[in-house]
């Protein structure tokens, strides 16, 4: 089944046709993990394919689902990613030695955007009783760069560009997206519920939200290698000079933020007129929802490196504990990453944190660790962030 051809509307005609030719003895098929002749599969399997009656072609082609199905898949990596990147944020906000003030609930209360509000909140669950928050409360240091201060309102925003795309997405799958519609005998519409720009628009939405957690992580690391923050070593390593440290690591989150950026320009601002002009203006839903798909994958990677990173300098803080929360995080992280005191192969560290990124596990410790100590925090389906 082909990725492209679909312009998102009249709906996504040529790769569901592609999907259905199958059962009509037509096109290929993945048959015990080989490409086969649909027919052929048929035949061994002694099965008839199927004789399609009036409308019965279109209501199997005319409709949403490749765009759907790909967007239910971006909300699910979007939505581990956010859960992710307020937990790595902490560790870093740690590693920094940043100002806790901001996340103050009453703070949040003046200018309460529910992601804000709900970020702010995690934050000050993972922070809670933290020996490092508590080593540097007298210093002289009054505000603290946009990467660390504004996370709520960053990481805020970009909860609510996906919770607007998942309650888009609710109602399209539970929708009738089908054309013409029959209703009875008597009434038959030729209607527009094909057109994918419904969905179009906040699929968009949803990759500029992804990219710009990927921006504001990528700044994070570029800010922990600075030798800026006391106690914090250039390039995150004590020994520079023969070692690079941890500065490839940051070329590579910038290369893969710039490409994000490259990929956010909304496929549903474009039309173009096909059908010789009867279905002129489309949606290209299908092309937005690989484009953001692709920026989520390198928002993966973004994330994966500023755990590497962000584990570092949460080790030179040490003795010092920070919450209960945080420490287990990190503690997971070294499980699988150890510290770095020279140089090496970081291309295998970075593949073994996508890997636990991707495994959810450090969430999962997280959340066990909430529901045996009753704290205000939580990573399962995000429901409660919905009720907002």
């Amino acid at each position: 089944m082909p990725e492209q051809g679909s312009v998102g509307a009249s709906g996504d005609l040529a790769p569901l046709s592609h999907l259905f030719l199958p059962l009509l003895g037509k096109g290929q098929v993945y048959y015990h993990d080989k490409i086969r002749d649909a027919q052929e599969v048929l035949d061994e399997l002694s099965m008839v394919p199927l004789e399609l009656g009036p409308k019965e072609g279109l209501a199997l082609i005319n409709g949403t689902q490749f765009m759907s199905a790909h967007a239910i898949l971006l909300l699910e990596k979007m939505q581990n990613c956010l859960d992710h990147a307020d937990v790595i944020a902490a560790l870093n906000h740690e590693a920094m030695l940043g100002s806790v003030k901001c996340f103050d609930e009453e703070l949040h209360s003046l200018r309460p955007y529910p992601g804000s509000v709900y970020v702010a909140r995690r934050m000050r669950a993972l922070l809670h009783r933290s020996e490092m928050v508590n080593s540097h409360k007298n210093c002289h240091r009054v505000q603290d760069p946009y990467s660390l201060r504004c996370i709520p309102q960053i990481h805020g925003a970009s909860r609510a560009a996906w919770l607007h795309l998942k309650e888009t997405i609710l109602l399209e799958i539970n929708s009738v997206t089908d054309n013409p519609i029959i209703f009875s005998e008597d009434k038959t519409i030729s209607g527009g519920h094909f057109h994918g720009q419904p969905i179009a628009m906040p699929i968009d939405y949803a990759g500029l939200a992804a990219a710009e957690l990927g921006n504001v992580a990528d700044r994070r690391i570029y800010l922990s290698m600075m030798e800026t923050v006391p106690g914090l070593p250039k390039l995150l390593m004590e020994h520079t000079g023969l070692n690079s440290g941890f500065m490839i690591l940051q070329y590579s989150t910038a290369a893969l933020a710039s490409e994000n950026k490259s990929l956010c320009f909304p496929a549903s601002a474009d039309s173009i007129p096909t059908s010789l002009g009867q279905e002129d203006h489309v949606s290209m839903g299908s092309i937005a929802v690989r484009k953001s798909l692709r920026i989520v994958e390198n928002l993966e990677k973004i994330l994966a490196i500023e755990m590497i990173t962000a584990a570092q300098g949460f080790d030179f803080r040490k003795p010092l504990k920070s919450g209960l929360l945080t420490e287990k995080a990190h503690d997971v992280i070294r499980q699988y990453i150890t510290f770095a005191e020279t140089d090496r192969l970081f291309s295998d560290d970075i593949q073994k944190a996508i890997q636990l990124l991707q495994s959810k596990a450090i969430l999962q410790s997280l959340n066990e660790i909430s529901r045996n100590f009753k704290l205000d925090f939580q990573n399962e389906d995000h429901e409660i962030f919905g009720i907002y």
